[in-house]
């Protein structure tokens, strides 16, 4: 039987951003908490004959992506074996969530195995920094403390489980345009909290609609809320699932349709890949969302 695996893709959270001013070739130093979530992309991939080829349930996916340059790359370290790849998508693009960055992280997760270990840990690291500042904190999951661009990572301990909601205002966020304008005004480079705090810089420049979700998130019952990364999603925790889902009921009757309750998820929950059935369905509960956003 041939070699099949279901990789799970989560997206990620930023518990806390801070961003730093550009360096001398024009990039940003980064401070921040990631979090790894439940709402999840799901990559299949089984050794075929005939050219690699991916196949995605989302029509947007453009022909060249982080799963193409994966590829390319991995290719340089090593002979790849002819792949099926099917990647099922949940993760809204342009929402700060870091869906192409994970789907990304879990292909050269999965050639790690299909390579027999010649994709060894170096090698994929290298090979997630080239394909995009994201990628590496999805090979290490869970909670981590990110720096440099985000590929300076620091594990931090699992924390008991938090319910989530996330909500995706019906725009769309560039991340380049979004640093842009934080270089227009001048900011502080905070450091690190000695404890957890909800903070994120991009909020001086996010979209009004995206504010305006945060506002209504705190206003369903979150504890706490947050803009997603660069934006446009955001997020609130809630302090138990049953509140999360009320919540999303509600933005369901204001007639917000891009919305999914979620959970923080543990370092080996975010890193699931699993051999599967010949149906190629996965061996987790994937948290689906309340109203699919794409």
């Amino acid at each position: 039987m041939s070699v099949r695996l279901t990789v799970r893709c989560p997206a990620k959270v930023n518990l806390f951003l801070s961003v730093g001013p550009p360096d001398a070739i024009g990039y940003h130093p980064i401070r921040t908490v990631f979090q790894a979530v439940s709402l999840s992309d799901t990559l299949v991939i089984s050794v075929a004959d005939g050219p690699t080829r991916i196949e995605c349930d989302w029509p947007g996916l453009p022909a060249e992506n982080t799963l193409t340059k994966a590829l390319r790359l991995a290719a340089e370290f090593t002979d790849l074996p002819s792949l099926s790849i099917r990647l099922d998508k949940s993760i809204p693009a342009q929402s700060g969530l870091g869906g192409g960055s994970s789907d990304a992280a879990g292909l050269i997760r999965a050639l790690g195995v299909l390579t027999d270990g010649r994709l060894g840990p170096r090698e994929q690291h290298e090979i997630a920094c080239a394909v995009g500042a994201d990628v590496p904190f999805f090979l290490v999951g869970g909670r981590a403390k990110g720096e440099g661009y985000g590929e300076r990572l620091t594990p931090l301990p699992d924390t008991e489980p938090q319910s989530l909601l996330i909500v995706r205002p019906p725009i769309g966020v560039d991340t380049a345009a979004a640093y842009r304008g934080l270089d227009i005004s001048p900011r502080a480079w905070h450091d690190f909290p000695e404890n957890e705090a909800f903070y994120n810089d991009f909020e001086r420049v996010a979209p009004r609609e995206s504010l305006e979700a945060r506002e209504a998130l705190l206003a369903t019952g979150a504890k706490h809320a947050l803009l997603c990364g660069s934006g446009s999603a955001t997020f609130g925790v809630f302090p138990s699932a049953t509140e999360a889902e009320a919540a999303a009921q509600r933005f369901a009757e204001k007639g917000t349709l891009h919305a999914w309750v979620a959970r923080t998820l543990a370092r080996n929950e975010s890193l699931e890949l699993q051999p599967c059935s010949r149906e190629g369905k996965g061996h987790w509960a994937k948290d689906g969302p309340v109203m699919k956003g794409l």
